[in-house]
């Protein structure tokens, strides 16, 4: 279920629909531990939809295992993400933002030297995702 892009919630109606950190990881930039999220070593088929507005973000065959405790994908889909600098942690990185709805998934980062077509690792949230697996024929 995908929402009007263009849809405004206000703070108060994203705690409505979010878990207490599911609204700190989406909504305030926060970042789950490593290695406790559903997605983390999962290999299921399937497409990455953004848990607050449901856009299609990743799909399984751009996922790939990189051990540093979050799902890491080499490419999103083609406009689904945006792009911000971060300053935080002492460090610039660039964090990586749903473009329907504004929500925090990661950070991506490059030049890590993993065998990828893009030579990124997009090291993305698993809270701030929801697999849609693929029917089984």
């Amino acid at each position: 279920m995908q929402l009007d892009p263009k849809q405004f919630r206000t703070p108060e109606q994203w705690r409505e629909m979010l878990t207490p950190m599911e609204y700190h990881v989406l909504r305030e930039a926060g970042t789950e531990r490593p290695f406790t999220g559903r997605y983390t070593d999962t290999t299921t088929s399937g497409s990455y939809h953004c848990r607050g507005c449901g856009a299609l973000l990743f799909t399984s065959d751009t996922k790939f295992e990189s051990h540093c405790g979050w799902p890491s994908f080499y490419a999103p889909e083609l406009d689904s993400v945006r792009y911000i600098e971060d300053r935080s942690m002492w460090q610039v990185r660039t964090e990586v933002r749903c473009a329907s709805c504004d929500s925090h998934l990661g950070h991506v980062f490059t030049g890590e030297g993993y065998d990828t077509p893009t030579d990124k690792r997009f090291c993305i949230n698993s809270i701030s995702l929801v697999l849609d697996p693929e029917s089984a024929e």
